[in-house]
């Protein structure tokens, strides 16, 4: 395959992902701090802006934090390169450069997305439809994705497809649970000793697992074990684990000569999370961890990127 081709097709997905977990975080945000014991919400806004490395941007443009302008800057503003509404514009650009070479359905699915989103308008939004938006970024992504599953060859564009939306599928997993656990354990979370039930429901749901983790403990939500499930639980489609199978699969699928230290790194990386267990990285620190497997994951993009994709970075 071309590395033009695989390039669109890789950051296609990543862009998309990206606008789907953004509009995840500003959701939990926003339940959070709808909850009676919730503190601070100025400074949990500045964690969340800081965690996607816009929190310089907004003190710029914006200045004084507050819910409705982190969301119609991390939402809607055209001129912020990390928002919503510039993700899903630039997946459909990506898109439109190889709707050649992917399934018709796939890109009426991205373009509808775009057309769609350029009619809404945070100004037209109340705080409870901006949360029906919230939902629509998602549905729009779970359908991109579906239809991505069910029609697509699997050749190697498909591969580059499920590699990008893995890859920033685990970086906004370990980045959202990162800032979380911060506001919700800031002493860590082995000094926790009874976690905030409502507080740890709305992250879990953020990442639809609430149902999940009930289904898997069947016992009262404690720090470690939401950390266990959304880092080594194989089984949870959105846990670090998860997607570093995900990625190490398909990049297995398109190794070359030159990708044996990436591919090197990735299994690496996932026999980290295949073997490790919960308690050591707890009793090490899970901050520590989060932010030495971002630092893994961003290496793994740069030579991904060296290894099979354009020159240019997007």
């Amino acid at each position: 395959m071309l590395s033009r081709t695989a390039d669109h097709l890789y950051w296609m997905s990543r862009y998309i992902e990206r606008a789907e977990n953004l509009a995840r975080t500003l959701g939990v945000n926003s339940r959070m701090a709808l909850l009676p014991r919730h503190e601070d919400p100025e400074r949990a806004w500045a964690a969340t802006l800081a965690s996607t490395s816009q929190l310089e941007a907004y003190r710029k443009r914006c200045g004084t934090i507050s819910a409705r302008r982190v969301a119609e800057f991390v939402a809607f503003d055209s001129d912020n390169p990390g928002s919503i509404f510039s993700c899903l514009r630039s997946a459909r650009e990506n898109a439109r450069a190889v709707r050649g070479t992917m399934p018709s359905e796939l890109w009426e699915s991205i373009n509808t997305t775009w057309l769609e989103l350029r009619g809404k308008r945070i100004e037209s939004l109340s705080d409870d439809a901006l949360g029906e938006f919230y939902e629509w970024v998602k549905e729009r992504s779970h359908l991109s994705r579906g239809i991505t599953l069910g029609t697509m060859l699997r050749d190697e564009g498909f591969h580059f497809t499920r590699i990008g939306t893995f890859l920033e599928r685990s970086d906004n997993t370990a980045r959202l649970l990162k800032v979380q656990l911060r506001l919700l354990a800031p002493d860590g979370v082995g000094n926790v000793a009874a976690a905030d039930y409502y507080s740890y429901g709305a992250l879990l749901r953020s990442v639809s697992a609430f149902e999940i983790y009930r289904k898997v403990y069947r016992d009262r939500i404690t720090p470690s074990r939401v950390a266990e499930l959304l880092i080594l639980r194989e089984d949870m489609p959105r846990s670090l684990h998860r997607c570093m199978n995900e990625v190490q699969d398909n990049l297995h699928a398109v190794g070359n000569k030159q990708s044996s230290e990436t591919e090197r790194r990735t299994g690496e990386l996932h026999s980290r999370l295949h073997y490790g267990r919960i308690e050591p990285i707890v009793a090490d620190g899970i901050d520590g961890f989060l932010s030495r497997f971002l630092a893994d994951i961003h290496d793994l993009g740069e030579r991904i990127g060296q290894d099979f994709l354009m020159p240019t970075a997007n």
